[in-house]
C-alpha cells in the first residue's frame, strides 16, 4: 500500500476516535511538504477544525501525536506550522515503496477491461490534395499521444482518422493533372504520391491566379472598382467555373471523373501510409468524407423535416443558432452539395452505429473553435447522446523561424523532408558517443539515429502545452543538453549500461530490498518523485495534456543526474545501499521507458 493511502487511512482512524466524526480516505489532503520545512508529507488541517473546535496548530498536534503512536511504522516524526502538519516518513517505507513501483512493470496506469468506458478519438484528418506538413505532424503526435493517455486511465480507445477525399480542393488537383500532367505517375516519376498530387494542387493555383490577375484587369478596363475586379475574377475565372462543375460531376457519380478521383487517391493513401508509418502513429478505423457526406446529408434532411433547420429560397439549407447566442450555419448549399459541418455530421452517424461511445475528442487546430462549438449543439440536436459533451482537442499552430506555411504557395514544411532531416542531424549529432560503443553495427547506428531523431521532434513538439502556438526549431531539438528528448534517452541508456554492467559483475537485485539500508534525502527525493508519475498519468488524462507526461520524465531524469553525479552506485561498498541504488536505477529506467512511450517516443538501449 503506498505511503500516502496508509496516511489517509491513518488520519480517517484519528478524526474518528479524536473528534468523533466521519470522514472519507479520499478527501484527505496530502501534499508534498514545502522545501523550507522539515519533511516529506502535509496534512492539510484546515478542514477539520469545526470537527475538533480547536484552533489549527492544536487540531495538528493532536493528530501528529496520534499518527506517532498508531503508525510508528509510517511517521518518524512531525512538526506543526499553523494548519499545517509536516510529517517526516520512516526510512523503510520509502524502500518499501521503491519495491512496489519496481514490482509493476505498468506502474501508474490503469487496468482497461471490457466495462471500460469508449473513448474514441479522431486525429490527422488529412486532404488528398497534398502531403502531411509540419501542422499535421503536431496533429498526429498529439493524437497519438492523447490516445495512449487515456488509455493508461483506464479506458479503451479507438484511434480514428476522417479523410477529406471530396471537395473543390481534390478537383482542382485532378484538373491541373488532366490540363499538365501528360500521364505523369508516382512510378514515372519517382515521387510519392501524395508529393505529386501536391505539386500539381500548386500548380492549379498559379495557373489560378494568373488568370484571376488578367481578368481583373480587363474588369478594371471596364469601369470596375479594382477590389470588386478581383472579387469578380475570382469568381469567373475559367480554372474555378471548371473545378466547380467537376465537383458537381463527382457528387452525380460520373464514371469518368470518380475513376480519375479513385487513381489518384490511392496514390496519396500509399505516400501517406509511408509517412504515418515513420512517425509511429496508426489508426483502428479510418473513415472517408465521400462515404460520410451522403449520411451528412440525410441527417440534414431529417433536422429539416423535424424543423431544427429551414431551406432558404435559393434551397440552400441553414441552422439558426441565434438563440444559442451563435449564427446561422449553412450545412447545404444552393446546388445541393455539402460543407464540413455536414461530413461532420454523417461520420457521427456512422461512428455512433460502429462503437457504442462514451465520450468523443476532436484533436483539431484552435482555428476550428469556432466549428466544433457549432458541432455539438447541432450534434445534441439531432439525437447523439455524446454530442453536447463532445470535446475539441484543440491545439495552436507550429511556426518556424522563418514564419508560417502556406499550402497552396507550396512552402509548406514537408513532414517526410522534416522525419529525414531530424534523422540525419541524430546521425551527425550522436556519431561520436555511438562510435565509442562496442560492436556497434552499421545498423544499429542508423537504428539509434532514428530513435533520437524522432525522439528529438516528438519530444520537442509534445513538450509544449498543446493550446499554445509554438515555434518549431530542430537544432534546439536534437540538443542532448537541456530539456529536449535526447537528453531523456542519453539518461536512460545511461542507466540502462549501468544495469549491464552490474550484471556482468555478478551483482543480481533482490525483489525484496533491504529495508535496514540507509537512504539520503535526494534519494528519498527520487522516490518521492517517482511516485508521482501515478498522479501525472491521471493529470494528463482529466486535462487532455501529454506535455505534463514530458516534463515529468525531463524532471525525473534530471533529478536522477543529480542523484548520480553526487552518489556511487557500481563503486558503492555498502552492500545494502548499492542494491537500493540500482533498484532506484531501475525503476527510473522503467518510468522514463513508459512516460516516453506514452508519447510514442522510443528509447535506445545505448547510445
Amino acid at each position: 500500500m503506498e505511503i500516502s493511502n496508509k496516511i489517509s487511512q491513518a488520519v480517517v482512524a484519528g478524526i474518528r476516535e479524536l473528534y468523533g466524526q466521519e470522514v472519507t480516505a479520499d478527501s484527505v489532503q496530502l501534499q508534498e511538504t514545502r522545501p523550507e520545512f522539515e519533511g516529506n508529507v502535509t496534512l492539510v488541517v484546515f478542514p477539520y477544525l469545526r470537527m475538533s473546535k480547536k484552533r489549527p496548530e492544536e487540531t495538528a498536534q493532536q493528530l501528529g501525536e496520534y499518527l506517532m503512536q498508531t503508525v510508528p511504522d509510517v511517521v518518524a516524526k512531525f512538526n506543526v506550522v499553523k494548519g499545517f502538519l509536516n510529517l517526516v516518513i520512516a526510512p523503510a517505507q520509502w524502500i518499501l515503496l521503491l519495491q512496489e513501483i519496481r514490482s509493476q512493470e505498468r506502474f501508474g496506469f490503469r487496468p482497461v477491461t471490457d466495462e471500460s468506458p469508449l473513448v474514441m478519438i479522431e486525429y490527422s484528418s488529412p486532404n488528398t490534395n497534398k502531403p502531411l506538413h509540419l501542422g499535421h505532424v503536431r496533429n498526429n503526435l498529439l493524437g497519438w499521444a492523447l490516445a495512449q493517455v487515456m488509455e493508461a486511465n483506464g479506458n479503451r480507445v479507438v484511434k480514428t482518422n476522417i479523410v477529406n477525399d471530396r471537395g473543390i480542393h481534390i478537383c482542382k488537383s485532378m484538373l491541373a493533372w488532366l490540363r499538365w500532367g501528360n500521364g505523369e505517375t508516382p512510378e514515372t516519376s519517382g515521387k510519392k504520391g501524395d508529393h505529386l498530387i501536391g505539386d500539381y494542387y500548386v500548380a492549379f493555383d498559379k495557373h489560378y491566379r494568373e488568370e484571376v490577375k488578367q481578368l481583373a484587369a480587363q474588369y478594371v478596363l471596364g469601369g470596375l472598382p479594382a477590389e470588386e475586379a478581383e472579387e469578380k475574377a475570382k469568381q469567373e475565372a475559367p480554372l474555378i467555373k471548371e473545378a466547380h462543375a467537376m465537383l458537381v460531376k463527382w457528387e452525380q457519380g460520373d464514371p469518368e471523373v470518380r475513376g480519375l478521383w479513385k487513381k489518384m487517391n490511392e496514390w496519396v493513401y500509399a505516400g501517406f501510409d509511408e509517412t504515418y508509418k515513420a512517425l509511429g502513429v496508426s489508426f483502428d478505423k479510418i473513415y472517408y468524407e465521400s462515404d460520410t457526406y451522403l449520411e451528412g446529408k440525410e441527417k440534414v434532411e431529417e433536422g429539416l423535416q423535424k424543423g431544427f433547420f429551414y431551406r432558404r429560397p435559393d434551397g440552400s439549407v441553414w441552422a439558426d443558432l441565434t438563440k444559442e447566442g451563435l449564427d446561422e450555419k449553412l450545412l447545404l448549399r444552393s446546388d445541393g452539395t455539402s460543407v464540413y459541418m455536414t461530413q461532420d455530421i454523417g461520420t457521427a452517424k456512422l461512428r455512433f452505429q460502429d462503437y457504442p461511445i462514451d465520450k468523443m475528442i476532436y484533436v483539431v487546430g484552435n482555428e476550428q473553435n469556432y466549428h466544433f462549438q457549432v458541432l455539438s449543439i447541432l450534434l445534441d440536436k439531432l439525437g447523439f447522446k455524446w454530442g453536447r459533451d463532445l470535446v475539441h482537442f484543440s491545439y495552436g499552430m507550429v511556426e518556424l523561424p522563418n514564419g508560417k506555411m502556406k499550402s497552396r504557395e507550396g512552402t509548406v514544411v514537408d513532414a517526410d523532408d522534416l522525419i529525414q532531416t531530424m534523422i540525419e542531424d541524430a546521425s551527425q549529432m550522436s556519431a561520436d558517443k555511438v562510435n565509442k560503443l562496442e560492436d556497434i553495427t552499421p545498423e544499429e547506428a542508423r537504428e539509434i539515429a532514428r530513435i533520437v531523431g524522432m525522439g528529438a521532434l516528438k519530444y520537442f513538439i509534445l513538450k509544449v502545452d498543446a493550446r499554445k502556438n509554438m515555434l518549431f526549431n530542430p537544432e534546439e531539438s536534437i540538443d542532448f543538453n537541456g530539456n529536449t528528448g535526447p537528453f531523456i534517452q542519453y539518461t536512460y541508456a545511461r542507466i540502462r549500461s549501468i544495469l549491464r554492467k552490474a550484471k556482468a559483475q555478478g551483482i543480481e537485485v533482490p525483489d525484496v530490498l533491504p529495508t535496514t539500508a540507509q537512504l539520503s534525502d535526494k534519494e528519498i527525493s527520487l522516490i518521492q518523485h517517482l511516485n508521482n508519475f501515478a498522479d501525472v498519468v491521471r493529470q494528463a488524462g482529466s486535462d487532455y495534456n501529454p506535455s505534463c507526461i514530458a516534463n515529468y520524465c525531463y524532471d525525473l531524469v534530471k533529478e536522477y543526474n543529480q542523484f548520480y553525479h553526487d552518489f556511487s552506485v557500481l563503486k558503492e561498498e555498502d552492500k545494502e545501499k548499492q542494491l537500493v541504488r540500482l533498484a532506484l536505477s531501475e525503476a527510473v529506467s522503467k518510468v522514463v521507458r513508459n512516460g516516453l512511450g506514452l508519447l510514442g517516443i522510443e528509447v535506445p538501449e545505448r547510445m
